[in-house]
Order: C-alpha cells, then structure tokens, then sequence
C-alpha cells in the first residue's frame, strides 16, 4: 500500500528534475551568445550570402577604403566565439566579411564556423602574399587555380630515404656555406600530401592530395576581370615601380611559415612552381571543398619573400597590395551572377 502511494510522488520528482536539467543547459549557455545566435537565425532569413575572408587588419582597412560594402541596417555585425562578422551588402549582393587571423588553423575554423552558422553560397578570401614568381612583380594580384600546403613535413637524418608518400624533398645539406665543408645534422625534410575528407569521398576515407583546386567556374567568371586598371600609387609620395597587373590561373604554397628566406624561397618556386606563398589560403581551400562549397583565393603580392636585397618590404608597399587586392574582391563579387 505504501509503495503504491509513493509512486505519483516519484513521478513527480523525475518530471522536476527533467525540468530543471533543461532550464539547467539553457542557462549554461552565456547571454550574449544566445542573443547573437539569435541574430543569426534573423539575419539567415535574408540569405544565402557570399562569404568573404581576410587575415589580418591591414587587409580589413583596405577591404572598408574601397567603400563597397554597405552594412545591414539592423545587424551590421554579429559577435561570435571572439569573432566579429560583418553582414551587408556589396551591390546587389549580400555578403558577409569576417578576419579570420594568422595561420592554417584559424583560417580552417573560421571558414567552418562561418558556413556552420550562415546561409553561405561560396566564399572568397583575399589578402596579401610573399611573390616567389621572378616575372611578377610587388603589387601584382594573382587568382590561383591551385594550392599546396607545403607545411606537412617529415623531417628525416642527413642520409636517410623518403618515406613512400612523400613528394618532393629538401636536402638541407645542400644549403652549406662553403658548400662541403662537414656534415650538416639537420639532415632532409619530405613534403607530404594532405589528407583530403569531402562529402563526395567515403567516410574516415581520405584522399591524399598536394594539390588543391579552386572551384573551375568561378575562375571562369573571374576571368572577365583580366586588364582590370589597379592602382599604382597609395598617396603622392608611395607609389610602386611598374604597372601592377592581374594575373589568373597560377599556383600558390601554404604553409605557418613568415618566409623570409631566398634560398627556400627559391626551392618553393623550382620544385612546387608556386607563384606565392601565404599562411592562410590553403586552409581556406580544404576546408570550403570539404563541405561542398564553391571557393576562389585572390591574393595581392606585397613582398619578395626573401628575394630582396636588405629589409623586407612588406610594410611599405603591403597597404598598395592589400589595396588592389581588395578592390579585385569586391569587382569579383558584382560580376558573380545572383
């Protein structure tokens, strides 16, 4: 009799804590991030969007000087995981920016997190690049057709062999100076491919690339911006050399590396044909095909990446690059059809 009795009671106890569990995860959830996802989910509604990455600051001031982008009016910007999005329009376009920062690994979870949380059609990422191409020069813009991400080493003894998968290797020794003189224990280093997850590929089963390529019909459609007129001078007193020009269809390195170095330098350009080197847009590649989406890199050449004689240049002529490759961005994303 006693235990029939107690029996509603238990039920009552299970609904109450089932009840406060709930108000217990929703609680566990900080305010601010529940406001901005709602913003999300509002602003979603207006989509799909164009997604547009930077790196870092310079590049964000030369994206906002082209004065292309026009906020939304009632969310310019949404605030998420200590990243700011900026939502608005370019033209006829909506577009949202973000500056993902420096490296591999915040480019890979920016672009994730942007086409986890938004209504995104592709994504274009731009900003500047060291030239390792002889025939380019600092302010040129290039739109590549492919990267490699030649960060992934293996790091082997002065003589010893290339594992089976690697792809091309760099025999420090031969970087002696006097050229001979004693053994050099840094030994060799293997490039390795990347491992490749896509929704097209079978699960936990990755295809082994070097090199990634950008969507085919968006490098069609930007080859109507060739002859595009870019800038040749910031101000009245900083101005380059030449002409710079915009050139399609080359190859481009990725790797955390600031290359500042002629010798490596040098060895990129011979054994990989890369044109540029930069820290990002590799990453950006992987990470738009693997979900399926359609991607394109435009990057402004701002330094020789070791190639020069004395400092590197990259603070002087880099706000020029940053400047031109910004406005090929923008040019880019009116001519893309709705």
């Amino acid at each position: 009799m006693v235990a029939k009795q107690a029996a509603p009671y238990m039920a009552v106890v299970v609904v109450v804590m089932v009840v406060t569990l709930v108000d217990t995860c929703v609680l566990a959830i900080p305010v601010s991030r529940q406001v901005s996802l709602r913003k999300v989910r509002e602003v979603n509604r207006e989509g799909p969007y164009i997604g547009l990455i930077t790196v870092y600051p310079p590049e964000e001031k030369a994206f906002f000087a082209t004065n292309a982008f026009q906020p939304h009016p009632s969310y310019p910007f949404i605030d998420l995981s200590g990243r700011r999005f900026r939502v608005g329009k370019i033209q006829d376009k909506s577009v949202i920016y973000m500056r993902c920062g420096v490296g591999t690994r915040n480019a890979a979870t920016a672009t994730q997190q942007m086409l986890d949380l938004f209504d995104i059609s592709g994504i274009i990422h731009f900003g500047i690049a060291g030239n390792t191409n002889n025939s380019l020069s600092i302010g040129d813009v290039t739109i590549h057709k492919q990267f490699a991400q030649t960060g992934i080493w293996d790091w082997l003894k002065p003589n010893g062999t290339l594992y089976e998968n690697d792809v091309a290797h760099l025999d420090i020794g031969n970087y002696n100076v006097p050229n001979g003189q004693g053994m050099n224990l840094l030994g060799r280093i293997g490039f390795s491919p990347e491992q490749f997850y896509s929704e097209s590929g079978q699960p936990n089963t990755p295809e082994r690339i070097i090199w990634a390529n950008v969507s085919r019909h968006w490098l069609h459609s930007a080859a109507k911006l060739e002859g595009m007129e870019l800038e040749r001078c910031l101000n009245s007193s900083l101005c380059l050399p030449s002409e710079p020009k915009l050139v399609i269809g080359l190859r481009g390195s990725t790797a955390d590396i600031f290359l500042d170095n002629a010798a490596y330098r040098e060895f990129l350009a011979k054994t990989f044909s890369v044109s540029s080197v930069d820290m990002e847009s590799a990453a950006v590649v992987m990470t738009s095909l693997s979900n399926g989406f359609p991607v394109i890199v435009i990057r402004g050449l701002s330094d020789l990446a070791g190639g020069q004689v004395g400092h590197n240049s990259i603070d002087a002529l880099g706000p020029i690059a940053a400047l031109n490759t910004a406005k090929v961005a923008v040019q880019f994303v009116k001519i893309l059809p709705n």
